[in-house]
């Protein structure tokens, strides 16, 4: 993730079984380019070590604020200035309550308090059981916290080590490091909601078989999770691919043509940014099977009759919204030869302010992808890159060219 690269996290652990969490947490932080300041409460030490935490950070951990260490024993001053941002994770009710009250006579709440407010953010992952997390109490220090200006990245549910089920988990490593990408992105879409269509679809001929195409979905789906962490509202409208929804993003299955288009054109009435990436099939059978089509032995191969499917893209561009400015249109463009002059032909045709062209098959199903802009003055090459890192270079585009931007 190149939005945690370079980042200075200090990584806060109070007192709780889901400190076992954090190790993991500690190694993607690492692995994604971030250093990693690991301070520990006297009741983390009950959970899991300092010395695990220094061999996965790499740096000593800190522990009392009497540390001998800092030339001017003030660890809450040195370390709280030399972060982009301090995570607590996990962040106990008791440390939550600590935050309210201003306390600071151990050393990770000490440095929560002495941080600069106004250029080290603070970031809450909280772990505790069920009961406690919904207690009264709990939730007046949460909106209390907030309040005060830390962001609460909420928590999971499932079987907690009590052995009971609910909310209160700590969010897995992962989903904390799609949060800490997210909070570090610039909000370029904030207030915007952004409709995307990713993968392929499905043209039945029978039951079992049917016609689609070689789309995975992840350019799709890599551009619906930047447009979410550039602070817009994201509905995803996926056709048939194995891939997790980005996080924070609502997701709509189809599976054919006409469900892809009927599912688009409601959620298009309250977007005002469309990207349709999909590779929606041009044609699909006149009239499916209802039973498998079967070999009699006779040789006699079955003919099938086709009929066009509407075009999402045009019908969405032709709306009343779109015509008006109210809805900004974005397409793709796959070609196998000459993607100048084809995707050029096929903004024109479509009627797009903004179309997105590639070389295929050759990207098909890769982690990378190599992207040309196309509009009214001409075209413009995002050069090759992970689809990850070019769906933010494509959402920094199209923040650019909407409207309110100018």
């Amino acid at each position: 993730m190149n939005e945690l690269a370079g980042k200075h996290i200090v990584l806060g652990l109070s007192g709780g079984v889901a400190c076992y969490k954090a190790a993991e947490l500690t190694r993607l932080l690492i692995k994604a380019g971030a250093t990693v300041q690991v301070v520990m409460t006297e009741a983390a030490g009950q959970f899991i070590t300092p010395v695990t935490m220094q061999a996965l950070s790499g740096r000593a951990v800190y522990g009392s604020q009497w540390d001998a260490r800092e030339a001017n024993n003030m660890p809450h001053i040195n370390l709280s200035r030399e972060a982009d941002a301090i995570l607590i994770a996990p962040c106990s009710a008791d440390f939550i309550a600590r935050l309210v009250q201003g306390r600071a006579d151990e050393l990770l709440s000490l440095l929560c308090l002495a941080r600069p407010a106004d250029r080290v953010p603070l970031l809450l992952a909280p772990a505790m059981n069920r009961e406690m997390w919904a207690h009264p109490a709990t939730r007046r220090n949460l909106a209390q916290v907030a309040a005060d200006g830390a962001a609460v990245l909420g928590v999971g549910n499932g079987e907690q080590a009590c052995g009971e089920t609910g909310d209160g988990r700590m969010l897995e490593p992962a989903e904390i490091m799609e949060e800490l990408a997210a909070f570090f992105t610039p909000k370029r879409l904030a207030g915007q909601r952004v409709l995307v269509t990713a993968g392929p679809t499905f043209e039945a001929i029978d039951p079992v078989r049917g016609i689609t195409n070689r789309s995975s979905g992840k350019m799709g789906f890599a551009i619906a999770r930047a447009a979410r962490h550039a602070g817009a509202e994201v509905t995803l409208v996926a056709g048939p691919v194995d891939l997790p929804t980005p996080r924070g993003v609502r997701r709509i299955a189809v599976q054919s043509a006409q469900e892809m288009l009927q599912a688009v054109i409601p959620q298009a009435q309250g977007a005002t940014v469309f990207i349709a990436t999909a590779a929606v099939a041009d044609w699909r059978p006149a009239q499916a099977a209802t039973q498998k089509i079967k070999k009699d032995g006779s040789g006699e191969v079955p003919t099938l009759g086709f009929v066009e499917n509407e075009d999402i893209l045009a019908t969405v561009a032709q709306s009343e919204r779109a015509r008006s400015g109210a809805l900004f249109c974005v397409g793709f463009a796959a070609e196998s030869e000459d993607l100048v002059a084809h995707a050029s032909a096929k903004r024109v045709r479509k009627g797009v302010p903004l179309l997105v062209g590639n070389i295929g098959p050759a990207t098909f199903g890769q982690d990378d992808n190599a992207l040309v802009l196309f509009d009214a003055q001409g075209h413009q090459d995002l050069g090759r890159a992970s689809k990850h890192e070019l769906a933010g270079r494509l959402v920094e585009e199209i923040a650019r060219r909407l409207p309110a931007a100018r």
